[in-house]
């Protein structure tokens, strides 16, 4: 799992279309697809159902959508610790 994983899981799960996922990200349509799939094999889990009209989250989905802004935090926080020490 990279960072962009997440990235892309978030603007989706945020927005529930990937239309708008792919605008807000300023990525393809199906560098945005791909890489949710890649995220979705490398859990096994499905985070989304797709339907011609809608995306919505699956409880997998809805669980992860928990943890990720969570890991985003924490990350900025690493980062500010590691700034003062430079």
């Amino acid at each position: 799992m990279e960072l962009r994983h997440l990235r892309c899981f978030l603007a989706v799960a945020e927005e529930l279309h990937f239309a708008r996922a792919v605008e807000r990200l300023q990525i393809e349509q199906s560098r945005l697809s791909r890489t949710i799939k890649e995220l979705e094999e490398d859990l096994g889990e499905q985070f989304f159902v797709r339907t011609s009209r809608r995306t919505l989250l699956t409880r997998p989905g809805k669980l992860f959508l928990g943890h990720v802004p969570r890991i985003f935090t924490a990350l900025q926080q690493a980062q500010r610790y590691g700034q003062w020490f430079s």
